[in-house]
């Protein structure tokens, strides 16, 4: 048990900074549609959806060689507008008929995009992409050991609101009663997360229901070299055979070819599915514009099928109001787990040492 708290100590005086940033960017993102209503023109726009109106904006928006995005996120009903990505940092949003709303170069340029940089890749991209998720995994050994020494305290527990006086008796007692009360939800949001940035993590615990082998092959573009973009695609007839085929579905987004002999890739959203962008998704020939495969989610492995509920379950996509209420009060919770632990731990550590100084 002394070793457990020795390192449960140590190591939370060392993460718990970076934790309570990954907590905290994460809360600020799940309002980022709610940001963008408030402060760009025509995020609050109705979402329009049908072919017609999509298809308009598409041709507009990959017209001209020199501005064509990578790939489309078309709105959604909480945010009207369709979100363009650039080569590097670049982006821009357009309104739903394709005009230019605002757009940047760099990612210092929008606070929701540097947000998400930070929380996702901590601005260091793949790297910072590993680190963060080896801190969620690091989380998930503090919720697991701080329950267990908090176990021997158990008939002290008070509801935590905060520690008052600020000592740091009281802020250990407060941060072992609030880890506690939390500690099925800091599960869920560390584990997804790590999911999410630790490819290797989520083989491994969904390798019970597929391979890992069969899940990269389920998520992997068709064996077909595709012909050069035409200037001439009909985008009105290709979004109408993918209505076509699937006519519940709501279309997502449009990938254009990164490089010579890729297909257009669009992606819909079926009724069912958690996935805010979903996963159902149409590949075109660039050259003529005709489907070389479509491919839906329930025919999935199960493994990847159960890879598609990690994200909503992360970023608060499901559940409503409700739910992104729960969410935000996790992650308000992590982030003042870590920053209290770091400023108890550093604490005590300038106590003893003005001791030993007195000493």
């Amino acid at each position: 048990m002394h070793t457990l708290r020795f390192l449960h100590r140590w190591l939370g005086g060392l993460l718990g900074l970076l934790l309570g940033v990954l907590a905290l960017s994460g809360t600020l993102l799940l309002y980022k549609d709610v940001w963008l209503r408030v402060t760009v023109p025509h995020a609050a726009d109705a979402q329009r959806n049908d072919v017609a109106t999509v298809a308009s904006a598409v041709e507009r928006l990959v017209a001209d060689p020199a501005s064509r995005p990578s790939s489309i996120i078309l709105a959604t009903d909480g945010n009207g507008l369709h979100r363009l990505y650039h080569k590097g940092d670049g982006g821009a949003y357009t309104n739903q008929a394709g005009s230019l709303v605002t757009d940047w170069s760099s990612r210092w340029e929008r606070w929701e995009v540097w947000m998400f940089d930070l929380h996702h890749y901590l601005l260091a991209g793949e790297t910072g992409e590993t680190v963060a998720g080896i801190s969620a995994l690091a989380g998930l050994g503090f919720v697991v050991t701080g329950v267990i020494l908090w176990w021997r305290s158990r008939r002290n527990f008070r509801l935590p609101i905060w520690p008052r006086p600020m000592s740091r008796s009281n802020i250990i007692r407060h941060h072992r009663n609030l880890g506690t009360l939390l500690a099925p939800l800091l599960v869920l949001s560390l584990l997804t997360g790590a999911m999410m940035t630790l490819p290797p993590v989520a083989a491994f615990l969904l390798s019970p229901l597929s391979s890992r082998e069969e899940m990269d092959a389920a998520s992997g573009p068709p064996g077909v070299t595709g012909g050069p973009l035409s200037p001439a695609l009909d985008w009105r007839s290709m979004l109408t055979a993918a209505r076509d085929r699937f006519p519940d579905a709501e279309l997502r987004v449009v990938g254009l070819p990164h490089k010579p002999g890729d297909l257009i890739r669009l992606r819909l959203r079926q009724p069912w599915e958690w996935l805010p962008n979903g996963r159902t998704t149409i590949w075109f020939d660039p050259a003529d514009g005709r489907i070389v495969e479509a491919r839906d989610p329930a025919r999935l492995p199960a493994g990847s099928r159960a890879f598609g509920l990690v994200y909503p379950l992360h970023a608060a996509k499901v559940g409503g109001a409700v739910y992104k209420a729960v969410m935000t009060v996790t992650g308000l919770g992590l982030a003042l787990l870590g920053s209290l632990a770091v400023y108890s731990f550093w604490l005590a550590k300038l106590a003893n040492h003005q001791r030993a100084r007195a000493a």
